[in-house]
């Protein structure tokens, strides 16, 4: 399994509990939250460490504030990172207040976030 399903599932029960309406659709070896038709957050596992680590699309303004905390890190695939995105170490979402936090800061940038294209 590339991805924690304990983790997935206190995502699952963040949102539910927050009555948002979601799908999931696996990808970035790992399960991404969309709402809206639009990717919010999602799980993913650090392939060289094994580390669950938890995407967040957060958009540009709240991007620098993030990566002030010790337990975030620049989204990258290709060498550069994707600014508006960011990884959460485990030791971010650790307790179910962080994880709510980050939820919240994905939720809020969500409806500004730009639709893929099909």
């Amino acid at each position: 399994m590339p991805y924690s399903e304990n983790f997935l599932n206190r995502i699952r029960e963040i949102l539910i509990e927050k009555q948002v309406e979601f799908s999931e659709k696996k990808m970035f070896s790992g399960v991404c939250i969309m709402v809206d038709d639009k990717m919010c957050c999602g799980t993913h596992i650090d392939k060289k460490t094994g580390e669950d680590l938890m995407l967040c699309r957060i958009g540009d303004d709240a991007y620098e504030m993030a990566l002030e905390s010790s337990n975030c890190i620049p989204m990258e695939f290709t060498g550069k990172a994707m600014k508006g995105y960011v990884y959460v170490t485990g030791n971010g979402f650790r307790t179910q207040k962080d994880l709510t936090y980050w939820i919240q800061l994905c939720l809020d940038f969500n409806p500004f976030a730009k639709k893929s294209k099909k």
